[in-house]
């Protein structure tokens, strides 16, 4: 089967001057799909000025660009798209304005009905994990959960987040979603961005190569009929994530 890539998420605070060139060496260290701009900041001016320096980086290098919820700064960015966390209506409003020139992805996703619902409605690829919450070592046991069972049942591409150590891209790759997404895991490696990005598509290439290697009936027990409703439980509740990292 095809590989995942990686979707790179940008950090919850920067200086722009100073992360460029961590953007540059990251996207230089290997193959990366997508950034998705989604840094906390003051106004909406603060991030138009964000956008702007970075969209035309990422997209010199092939790299699709998505902002996080801000429409307008989506389009004065020419980014490539908007990442809608913020309930169905948003979505569907957003797919009707943007639809087919721009990419249109679906986050915040509590429940299998949610995410039903999203790909019904249009949405360009789901995103599963929450990236408002303090980042663990490993991916939140349910960002897991609902990447596999997308992935064995629906068509629209679906995006993993994966946890602060890299080896935890190992697990997310696992579901068979299309994306892998890091974020703290890339910008605070201690060899740096570039090595980062390397290190996470060699564990994707293996990752690929082990599910290839086994028998595709294997594990298969998601299928659409089981378990209505939201996995045991809302993807944020209290049980945010796995004991130790994920390996």
């Amino acid at each position: 089967m095809p590989r995942a890539r990686l979707f790179l998420i940008t950090p919850r605070s920067l200086d722009l001057e100073a992360f460029v060139p961590q953007l540059e060496a990251a996207l230089d260290g290997g193959d990366v799909a997508s950034l998705l701009i989604a840094t906390e900041v003051s106004s909406e001016a603060a991030l138009q000025r964000i956008a702007e320096r970075l969209v035309p980086i990422a997209q010199s290098r092939d790299v699709a660009v998505m902002v996080r919820g801000d429409s307008r700064t989506a389009g004065r960015s020419k980014a490539d798209g908007i990442h809608c966390d913020t309930g169905a209506a948003d979505l569907a409003s957003a797919i009707e304005a943007f639809h087919p020139k721009s990419i249109v992805g679906a986050a915040g996703l509590k429940s299998r009905d949610e995410a039903m619902a999203a790909g019904e409605a249009g949405a360009d690829y789901l995103f599963f994990g929450m990236i408002d919450l303090p980042e663990e070592p490993a991916p939140h046991r349910k960002s897991i959960d609902f990447g596999r069972w997308w992935a064995n049942v629906f068509e629209p591409p679906c995006v993993v987040l994966a946890g602060a150590d890299l080896a935890s891209v190992t697990a997310a790759a696992g579901t068979g979603a299309e994306f892998v997404a890091l974020r703290d895991a890339v910008w605070t490696h201690p060899d740096g961005p570039a090595a980062a990005v390397k290190i996470a598509n060699d564990l994707l290439e293996a990752a690929a190569v082990s599910q290839d290697d086994e028998d595709p009936d294997a594990g298969d027990q998601d299928d659409e009929d089981s378990d209505d409703g939201d996995l045991d439980g809302d993807l944020d509740d209290g049980d945010q994530h796995d004991e130790g990292k994920a390996g």
